[in-house]
């Protein structure tokens, strides 16, 4: 599992990791495969430890494979 920081000004509930409370400045843990999702808005959330599951695709990547899929 990835981690990434959570640098909003107020707690937030977090629906993907079952609906919890993350607090300003906590780290907490992340699927690999989701990891892109959060760091891709750097006001946010900020990297702590990248996945280490390289052979995990970015959600860019997997996003752009599925709509090309959808439309053929």
């Amino acid at each position: 599992m990835a981690r990434v920081r959570f640098i909003g000004p107020e707690p937030v509930t977090v629906p993907e990791l079952d609906n919890r409370t993350v607090e300003p400045d906590e780290v907490v843990e992340v699927p690999d495969h989701r990891f892109e999702g959060y760091v891709c808005q750097p006001g946010t959330w900020e990297a702590v430890e990248e996945p280490k599951d390289e052979a995990a695709p970015p959600l860019k990547k997997t996003a752009a494979k599925t709509a090309k899929g959808a439309e053929d």
